[in-house]
């Protein structure tokens, strides 16, 4: 199994009008360097995902939250107005922008060190590219208060006490200190890690069972399909750990409790039932297969014109 992207680039020149348009991202490539470049393919793809994703994501976070049916929450953003619609964007933007450079970007620097350091000892490329994928992830925790802020932005019952973005990091750093901006990474070092190594180790396979692509087109909508089809696997793997996640970080201030402990206290407020748990995983689903889809599509045709 090759974990790496399966790139055939067609000719740059097919991708605009004589191909003079790509002059200047060709110089930021070479500006970047071959493996700077991965950060900022990462970064971008991230940023045209949030914006266009933002909407789909409350709804599904007040799902996660209060295990609330799809309509409902929608009712609940239309009452909270369109000038709330976006409140809490900042966060995910930031953090999502660079978490995805660091998935991309880390992930070949990793493979690259690990992979020399392991060339005569006999390990396989798979397990060295799964490493590397795994430590990437976990890097990516760091990024936790975004997170965090995130989740008490986007809670109706936190509207009257955070103003937005940087009130609520000053607010927590000095009413609480930094670890209480940490609260939650357990349940995100769990998601990270290993769905990290799935996406790296399937991407590959999955695009290489797709139809051939002939054309730049073709490559975006084999590209669009893969991370599509992954992120969406991924979502509904996961989800028990982003309502814990969601519930945990919803808590300002008290005791931090085990990531089992806040399992079993939203195991039991829905009825210790699994469709329960999983409500808002549809939503989940489809926002993941669109999510991933415009990241890995962007990424790749980014990588293929800088």
């Amino acid at each position: 199994m090759n974990p790496e992207p399966t790139q055939t680039p067609p000719p740059q020149a097919s991708l605009s009008n004589g191909g003079s348009s790509l002059l200047p991202l060709s110089a930021m490539g070479t500006w970047l360097g071959p493996q700077g470049k991965h950060y900022v393919c990462g970064s971008i793809a991230a940023f045209t995902n949030i914006l266009v994703t933002f909407p789909i994501q409350k709804v599904l976070f007040r799902q996660q939250l209060h295990g609330v049916l799809a309509i409902e929450a929608v009712q609940q953003l239309q009452r909270d107005g369109l000038r709330n619609l976006y409140r809490g964007l900042l966060p995910p933007l930031l953090q999502k922008s660079t978490t995805v450079a660091i998935m991309f970007g880390l992930y070949q620097d990793f493979s690259r060190v690990l992979l020399d350091r392991a060339g005569s000892s006999g390990i396989p490329e798979l397990v060295t590219r799964s490493f590397a994928a795994a430590l990437a992830g976990t890097t990516e925790a760091i990024l936790t208060p975004f997170e965090r802020v995130q989740t008490l932005l986007q809670d109706h019952r936190h509207h009257g006490r955070f103003n937005n973005t940087a009130h609520t990091f000053r607010t927590l750093l000095t009413e609480y200190g930094v670890r209480e901006c940490y609260r939650g990474l357990v349940p995100i070092l769990l998601r990270n890690g290993p769905s990290n190594v799935l996406f790296f180790g399937l991407r590959g396979p999955i695009k290489e069972q797709l139809p051939e692509a002939t054309s730049w087109a073709g490559h975006l909508v084999n590209d669009f399909v893969c991370g599509g089809v992954l992120g969406a696997g991924l979502g509904i793997m996961f989800y028990p750990l982003n309502v814990v996640k969601s519930r945990a970080q919803s808590q300002v201030g008290g005791a931090f409790r085990p990531i089992s402990e806040v399992l079993l206290t939203v195991w039991r407020e829905r009825g210790s039932s699994l469709a329960m748990l999983y409500r808002g995983a549809h939503l989940n689903y489809h926002r993941s297969l669109l999510s991933w889809g415009i990241i890995n599509a962007t990424y790749e045709l980014l990588l293929k014109v800088i």
